[in-house]
Formats: C-alpha cells, sequence, structure tokens
C-alpha cells in the first residue's frame, strides 16, 4: 500500500520513526509531519500565513503547521498519488477519552477521513517504557489486516497501546471512549510580582469505572481499538428538541 503517515510531536520523534520504519519492510511510506512538536493542537488548520514546506529526503516532508495541515497539504499537494491508508502517530502518550478532542495526533486521522482516505490513530501509553517496537508490531498486524479487508465508512479507529501488553489469547479489546471525572483540573497560583498565574490539567484526574472503555482496556494491559465517528449529532436528543417551543 501507499501509506501517509504524520503526528503531533514533530517529524524527528522517535514514535512516528518507528513506525515508518517497521511499515517499509511491505509499504511505500511516506511522511509529512510538523517541523516540531505541535501536541493538543487539535484539528486547527493554519489560514493566516503561507505554510513552508522542507523536503527532508525522497519521502520525508517538514511542514510548518499543524498536524492537520501536514494531511491536506500531503494529500492535496505534496503527494504525486492519492495514499491508500493515512496513519497518525505513534504518539508519545496515550490519547484516551476526552483526549480525543485535543488530540492533534487523532485530528490528523480525522483529516485523512475528511479527505476520504481511511484513517488510523496509534498512540503509546509511554508511561514506564519509550520502546515503540511493541507499538509499531501491533500496528504492522492491524494494517495488514485492515489492507485485506478494509475499514468502516465513516469511521476513524482510535488505536492505544499500553506500555506494557499483558500477553494472552486475545490482546486488543474493542472499546468506546472513556469519561474522565475532573475536579480541579486548573490551578491557580501568584508569580513573585503578585500577578496570577494559571495552569491547566496539573491535578491527578480520575475517570468513570466501565469494563468497556478504552481507559480500562489501557490500564489492563490491553491494546484498545476505539472506532469513532466523524458524524457528531446526538440523535437521541433529536426528538426532544424537536418538542421545544423556542
Amino acid at each position: 500500500m501507499n501509506i501517509l503517515i504524520s503526528n503531533d510531536d514533530g517529524i524527528d520523534a522517535p514514535g512516528i520513526k518507528k513506525l515508518a520504519e517497521k511499515l517499509e519492510e511491505d509499504h511505500e511510506i511516506f511522511i509529512v509531519a510538523p517541523t516540531d512538536e505541535k501536541s493538543a493542537s487539535s484539528h486547527s488548520l493554519t489560514l493566516k500565513r503561507p505554510l513552508t514546506v522542507r523536503q527532508r529526503s525522497n519521502n520525508y516532508f517538514a511542514v510548518d503547521g499543524t498536524p492537520a495541515d501536514c494531511v491536506n497539504l500531503a494529500v492535496n499537494s505534496i503527494l504525486k498519488r492519492r495514499p491508500d491508508l493515512v496513519l497518525s502517530g505513534i504518539n508519545h502518550g496515550a490519547n484516551l477519552g476526552e483526549d480525543i478532542f485535543y488530540s492533534g495526533t487523532v485530528s490528523a486521522a480525522m483529516e485523512g477521513l475528511l479527505l476520504g482516505v481511511p484513517s488510523i490513530a496509534f498512540s503509546f501509553e509511554m508511561r514506564n517504557s519509550s520502546d515503540f517496537a511493541p507499538a509499531a508490531e501491533f500496528a504492522s498486524r492491524l494494517i495488514k489486516y485492515v489492507q485485506k479487508w478494509g475499514l468502516m465508512r465513516d469511521t476513524v479507529l482510535n488505536v492505544n497501546v499500553p506500555d506494557r501488553i499483558i500477553e494472552r489469547e486475545t490482546i486488543y479489546m474493542i472499546t468506546k471512549q472513556g469519561r474522565r471525572i475532573y475536579s480541579g483540573a486548573v490551578e491557580e497560583r501568584t508569580d513573585f510580582s503578585g500577578v496570577k498565574f494559571y495552569t491547566i490539567g496539573s491535578k491527578e484526574i480520575k475517570v468513570e469505572e466501565d469494563l468497556d472503555s478504552d481507559f480500562f482496556a489501557v490500564n489492563s494491559g490491553y491494546v484498545s481499538i476505539t472506532p469513532l465517528h466523524l458524524d457528531l449529532t446526538n440523535y437521541s436528543s433529536i426528538m426532544e428538541l424537536k418538542d421545544w417551543k423556542v
């Protein structure tokens, strides 16, 4: 297959290098990724300035923009032919629960799907290990299956790999998006001159206990595969809203 890989950790990140290195054994790989780290950039596009693309090697390109910029430019301009598959990652850290709304990794995959290309996001928990090899190996296995059977329509797979996969008959779970329980996630402090400043996400956050969630899977040593849909409509609320008399 002709595979486009991007990420939000930057083109020089170990995760994207390991993924490309593994997949180059069986596929033609192109990397179009941000020049530097763009974590938590969500699905932002750069609209107020021109973007610069620098070719690092024959199939590697660095873009001074967001992950979504990279995929958009790659599909619409940089690549000579349309990719068969868009991959994003391997991200340095898991993207679980509400992370998907902030994640540049997931958004790069979403941009691929918006452009009509089947897409998968890969993230590695990286809590106690920095060895991306197991995550790259699982990605290779999954892609071989996708190559044979294809992906579901209008669906991005959000794949999260624990830093230690527990060996068993099935090492992955098909999961749903988990939910965090937020409490004091913003920390207020005062600097030496008396000016207040704030840190977002500095406190420990608990998660809801749900045996079908991405959190449970990764915490239990399973690879989590969560299907994400482009349509965010809450269909269960439509009939209730139609009864409103605003």
